[in-house]
Formats: structure tokens, C-alpha cells, sequence
């Protein structure tokens, strides 16, 4: 890698499996009857695109275009199956709504894992151990088991600590997608820090007024492959999101209204 790259992602392909039968007997029956009982498809299919470091990326296309595969691939949390994906510095990020917490430990237990989970050392987690609650504002139900939280609390919890991982590549994917208004203000504005830090961001999202506010690049995935790189408006434009080029700025209520638009 360059020294001012921060992400490489170089003829990266990653297939998966279906099976339509569960059983041994079923899938015996359906070898017997000459019936398929898999079927194999590349969720990411032969991407490659260089990202700078510092630069705001929003990865958009339609659903099972293959963006959290590829978020997933860059974070670590899977391999390609062939190709390469190489990174500078430490990630962190929320590629799913808890992940990394475990059910049947307490809010407060679950910090300190996910920090670690994280890159986190338990000194440092202390340090910021109260930042963290305090931007998650769970109340009460941080001395409670996650596997009792809401899926708005999951994102809260998780997100809080992501947030205050001093890494170098940030990832969110549906980060906006659950919490209320005021959650997600609260999000986005910390978003808006770490890619004013100089970070390198990498955010998912439908939705087209906050991947504006936040990029300067879009790549859209199309059937695991890259369509589009390029201009934030024309990789909008490219999706067909807007329906003419002159759509008005929207208020600020239609911009909450289109921050929780995120799948």
C-alpha cells in the first residue's frame, strides 16, 4: 500500500452457499430426484477501488447489491475468497446492530467486552467508560442484560462505543437506521467529527441527504459488483434516488425524516 492509502480492495470476490434442504434425508431424496441442493452466489464479485486516507466514502445500492458483505471483508470479520483487501491503522465501526455483545451479560459488562472486541484495553475503557455511557443514555438498563434491549437500545450501546475507539478507519452500516430523532442527530454529528479529524470513513446508507451531508465519494454496489465510483450527486443520480435534477434542500424535520431511511 501507498502511504496516503487507506483502504485497497483489489479483485475481491466472496461466494456463499444456499442449501435448499436441511436434512440429510431431504437432501437424499432430492440427489435421488436429480433436484439441485445448493446453489452458489458471489455476494461481492471482483470489486476493486482505492480509498485515500481521510476520505468519506458512502456505499449505497439496493438491497442484497452486497454492501455489508464488503464492509465486513474490510473490517476483517470475513475473508475474500480470492482477491485482496488491505488496510492502514486501526477500524472500528458498527457493521451490525450489537454485534460483539453477548445476551446474557449486563449493558455495562457488554462495554468493556465490545471495547475489547474493539482493540480497546481495559485501561482505556475505564478512561472512557463514563463518555461512553453518557452518549449512549440508556438510563437504568445499563446494570441489565443486552439480550432484554430494544433494537434501538443495541444501536445506542454499540454505537457509543465505536464512536470513542480512536482507530483510523471508521465503518457504519444501518448505524441510522433505529434510535430516535435526537439519537441520530447525535450520530451523525459525531460522524461529521471523524471525518473532519481526517479519518477515513465508510458509510452505508439509502439515505441520500445524510451520505450528502457526510461524502465526498459514492461507490454503488450492483449484484456484488461495483456500478458506479465516483461524484457523491451522479452516484445519487446513478441509483435513480432523486427523481429530477432539481430537487429542492429539504428542512430540517424532512432531513431527520430521511436520516432514519437507512437500510
Amino acid at each position: 500500500m501507498a502511504g496516503t492509502e487507506s483502504i485497497v480492495v483489489d479483485h475481491a470476490t466472496k461466494m456463499f452457499t444456499l442449501r435448499y434442504h436441511r436434512t440429510f434425508k431431504q437432501m437424499t431424496v432430492a440427489a435421488l430426484r436429480r433436484q439441485d441442493i445448493s446453489d452458489s452466489f458471489k455476494a461481492v464479485d471482483d470489486v476493486t477501488f482505492t480509498v485515500q486516507q481521510g476520505e468519506s466514502i458512502g456505499l449505497m445500492g439496493l438491497n442484497g447489491s452486497g454492501k455489508s458483505t464488503l464492509l465486513k471483508l474490510i473490517n476483517g470479520v470475513m475473508r475474500p475468497d480470492s482477491g485482496r483487501v488491505l488496510t492502514r491503522g486501526r477500524i472500528s465501526g458498527l457493521i451490525a446492530t450489537g454485534a460483539g455483545f453477548h445476551p446474557q451479560l449486563t449493558g455495562r459488562e457488554n462495554v468493556y467486552l465490545n471495547a475489547a472486541v474493539l482493540g480497546m484495553g481495559e485501561a482505556e475503557t475505564r478512561r472512557k467508560f463514563d463518555d461512553i455511557v453518557e452518549f449512549a443514555d440508556i438510563g437504568k438498563f445499563l446494570d441489565s442484560p443486552v439480550g432484554h434491549y430494544s433494537s434501538g437500545m443495541f444501536a445506542r450501546l454499540g454505537f457509543a462505543v465505536a464512536i470513542h475507539v480512536d482507530s483510523d478507519i471508521f465503518l457504519a452500516d444501518e448505524v441510522l437506521a433505529v434510535g430516535d430523532r435526537p439519537f441520530k442527530r447525535k450520530c451523525l454529528a459525531k460522524m461529521q467529527e471523524i471525518r473532519d479529524s481526517g479519518r477515513t470513513l465508510f458509510y452505508v446508507s439509502h439515505a441520500t441527504a445524510s451520505v450528502r451531508k457526510m461524502c465526498d465519494r459514492v461507490i454503488v454496489l450492483e449484484h456484488g459488483r461495483v456500478g458506479f465510483d465516483g461524484d457523491v450527486d451522479a452516484g445519487i443520480k446513478y441509483l435513480q434516488y432523486d427523481g429530477s435534477d432539481t430537487e429542492e434542500e429539504p428542512d430540517s424535520e424532512e432531513l431527520d425524516e430521511e436520516m432514519g431511511a437507512d437500510i
